[in-house]
């Protein structure tokens, strides 16, 4: 379990010598401010590995750009309308350049619109400790009565509607522009940021495409992409949809193991794999990511690993971002399970046999608070997490190794 760290380049408050105290054997970073459709030039990549490689003082640093996330997927690509057949080609391109520059694992998503979605990015804990969060009656309150989506609240149960009617009307406007800011704070780091009207653009667009149609995008994407990653010799690896159910009556193609395995044996080669991020899928309470894993265990080429508390029992429910160790997810088994679907990549003789996994979020703790750091990217609440899996992960070396 190769030990990585998320890193938005030289405006992160997280710096290249943090990282290396933390003790990472490598770095996951994208170029956040290159338009997305846009080819990703060699001058480009090379910039941001010489960014990684150097220490505040001058230095050099032993770390390298170990994977990609993320070269952003296009909203013309996934309705296939307007430049799409262009941004295709670019995305190709770009992922040549990364080859070219040594970079193997590159992490995407297909989720229409919003890359992710909360409510609240330093929700306090009894703890004093900040986390994100998803809150089902908050987003409701966003969807009917702040975006004013045609048919939103028939989206929601009757009683979270009329619960998010009460919110709303104790809202004033500083609450409202907070919640809608959190709600469309989109991809982290990303060159992009959406208005309302560009949300109410984009969910116009999307009326006509279906959790099929949708699925259909995906799958010529990869018909022309992943034959080209398994030729240079490139691991792609999508992301799961967060949350993991429907919101803004937008389709949701890979929120469950089913809809992974659709798209995995459709383009049917080692090239197309998975993101395994256990929080995602973890915010359904019928989702067993331990489970999920092992199944799909053989195409999984990058984890993210973080875990979250469900307060609900539907599909659709509120959630916040917990400890490592604690929630949804039952970390302690996942670990055990990685730790068994590596060592039998190593039998086999698989070059890809350690998986790259970064500690995915947490909460901020200590000095990240104040910090201002990119929500859900503290500095010392992630170290905490990094020791806790570490420590499991080398547990298990010596259970295993032993057996």
């Amino acid at each position: 379990m190769r030990q990585t760290w998320r890193w938005f380049g030289p405006k992160d408050r997280v710096s290249i010598d943090d990282m290396m105290q933390a003790g990472v054997e490598g770095v996951v970073s994208a170029l956040h401010h290159v338009p997305t459709g846009a080819v990703w030039t060699p001058e480009e990549i090379a910039q941001r590995q010489r960014e990684i490689a150097t220490r505040k003082d001058g230095r050099p640093s032993p770390l390298g750009w170990d994977v990609v996330e993320s070269l952003p997927v296009s909203e013309d690509i996934k309705k296939q309308q307007g430049d799409w057949k262009a941004h295709v080609a670019n995305w190709k391109t770009s992922m040549r350049h990364l080859r070219e520059a040594g970079i193997e694992v590159i992490c995407y998503n297909f989720m229409p619109v919003l890359d992710w979605t909360r409510t609240n990015l330093a929700w306090e804990r009894p703890t004093g400790a900040r986390c994100m969060r998803f809150d089902l009656v908050d987003f409701a309150a966003f969807d009917i009565h702040i975006l004013a989506r045609k048919g939103a609240a028939e989206d929601f149960p009757e009683d979270v509607a009329e619960a998010a009617a009460r919110r709303f009307a104790g809202m004033d406007d500083a609450e409202k522009e907070l919640i809608a800011g959190n709600v469309v704070f989109g991809l982290p780091g990303a060159a992009e940021t959406f208005t309302l009207e560009d949300v109410r653009a984009h969910l116009a667009e999307y009326d006509r495409i279906s959790e099929e149609v949708l699925r259909g995008h995906l799958i010529d994407f990869l018909s022309e992409v992943a034959p080209l990653a398994e030729e240079l010799g490139v691991r792609l690896c999508c992301h799961p949809d967060d949350p993991p159910f429907p919101l803004l009556g937008l389709p949701r193609i890979m929120s469950t193991e089913g809809q992974y395995r659709a798209v995995l044996d459709a383009v049917d080669i080692p090239a197309n794999g998975v993101t395994f991020c256990t929080g995602s899928l973890g915010a359904r309470p019928d989702n067993d990511t331990v489970a999920i894993f092992k199944a799909l265990a053989d195409r999984v080429h990058f984890l993210h690993l973080r875990n979250v508390s469900i307060e609900g029992t539907g599909v659709k429910n509120s959630f916040f971002e917990d400890e490592h160790l604690s929630g949804h997810t039952d970390m302690v088994g996942m670990v055990e399970a990685i730790s068994r679907e590596e060592r039998r990549r190593k039998a086999a003789g698989r070059a890809d046999w350690s998986i790259p996994m970064r500690p995915d979020h947490g909460q901020d703790i200590l000095d990240d608070i104040g910090r201002e750091a990119q929500p859900g990217y503290p500095a010392i609440g992630r170290l905490k997490g990094l020791a806790e899996l570490r420590g499991l992960f080398r547990a298990y070396e010596r259970v295993l190794g032993a057996q």
